[in-house]
């Protein structure tokens, strides 16, 4: 009794097995007779084109547009930023006149003086002032950044002169002065003439590239 309940089994699995074949087989006759229309419809639409006669140019494909090293020009703002110290002693760094300025060591004192008669054209500027000394400190590396990339030697840097600030003195000068003193690239700078800031600003000298 058993033997014969599996072969009914069996024959009826046979029988789902076959009737699933030729459904399956029924859909893609099916499918094979709808592309087959589609494509002879194509062909009969088409059947009056003509090629579009060339123009007797040639063709030059375009070059990508390299991708803007975004990230790369983030970090390298960010490392500069972060060279930037508040805690660095700089007294025995200035001169200390009428026009204060800084000079590094090698530059001779006709560098600063040039650049206190205003002898080098100013290429570029930024005002930090009303900046909170976090911002002014990003705000000022990304400047150098793009003037070192720009090929820019002489620049104006606005601190303010502190007249806005609780104490009314200038804190932001004091941080400016010792952001600058850090950075290789400064070859020196000055306070700037009455006509381009006075107390105010800083003129700025880069090292040439």
């Amino acid at each position: 009794m058993k033997s014969f309940e599996e072969l009914a089994r069996l024959r009826d699995q046979l029988q789902a097995d076959a009737k699933a074949l030729a459904e399956q087989r029924e859909r893609e006759r099916l499918e094979k007779a709808r592309r087959d229309r589609e494509a002879a419809v194509f062909r009969t639409a088409m059947a009056d084109a003509v090629p579009i006669p060339g123009s007797g140019r040639a063709e030059t494909p375009r070059e990508p547009t390299p991708p803007l090293p975004r990230q790369r020009e983030l970090d390298e703002k960010l490392a500069l930023a972060q060279t930037m110290s508040d805690d660095i002693d700089i007294e025995r760094l200035l001169d200390v006149d009428d026009a204060l300025s800084y000079r590094r060591e090698g530059v001779g004192p006709d560098v600063t003086a040039r650049l206190r008669r205003g002898q080098w054209t100013v290429q570029g500027q930024i005002d930090l002032h009303g900046l909170r000394v976090e911002e002014a400190r990003d705000a000022l590396a990304a400047f150098l950044a793009e003037a070192i990339k720009r090929h820019r030697r002489c620049l104006r840097v606005i601190h303010g002169k502190g007249l806005g600030s609780v104490a009314r003195e200038p804190v932001l000068k004091g941080k400016v002065l010792r952001w600058l003193v850090q950075r290789d690239e400064v070859l020196a700078f000055c306070q700037a003439r009455p006509n381009d800031g006075g107390a105010g600003a800083l003129l700025v000298l880069l090292r040439g590239n």
